[in-house]
């Protein structure tokens, strides 16, 4: 059995945070950065979450997907970073496209297909 740890590569920790988001996402829940970090590392991780929710990001937006990562965001001012792409639609409107997108209808993406996705912006 393979386990999430703290040398995994940002492919794969991007898998671990995809499925988090997934079940978010459905509950209608919004994450911290803080709190997605204390969920994936048992511990605060400041700066480590940009890759990985980039490697998300890319895919969902290569893939015609809502962008699941604008559910996570920052402590302070309740907003995704600065970073992440939001496309044309307002930031309420995109967050209410990835609530009602039937996240469990489709095969979560492998560590490849994420890394792959990242690499190619």
């Amino acid at each position: 059995m393979k386990y999430f740890n703290p040398t995994s590569p940002h492919p794969d920790r991007a898998v671990q945070a995809w499925l988090i988001l997934v079940g978010m996402a459905k509950r209608r829940q919004t994450a911290t950065y803080e709190g997605l970090s204390l969920c994936m590392y048992g511990k605060e991780a400041p700066g480590v979450l940009d890759k990985i929710l980039g490697h998300i990001v890319w895919f969902c937006i290569d893939n015609g997907l809502p962008r699941l990562t604008v559910i996570v965001v920052g402590k302070g001012r309740g907003t995704p970073g600065d970073d992440i792409p939001m496309g044309s639609l307002t930031l309420d409107e995109e967050r209410e496209k990835v609530y009602e997108y039937d996240w469990y209808d489709i095969y979560p993406p492998t560590n490849l297909e994420l890394q792959n996705a990242f690499n190619s912006h």
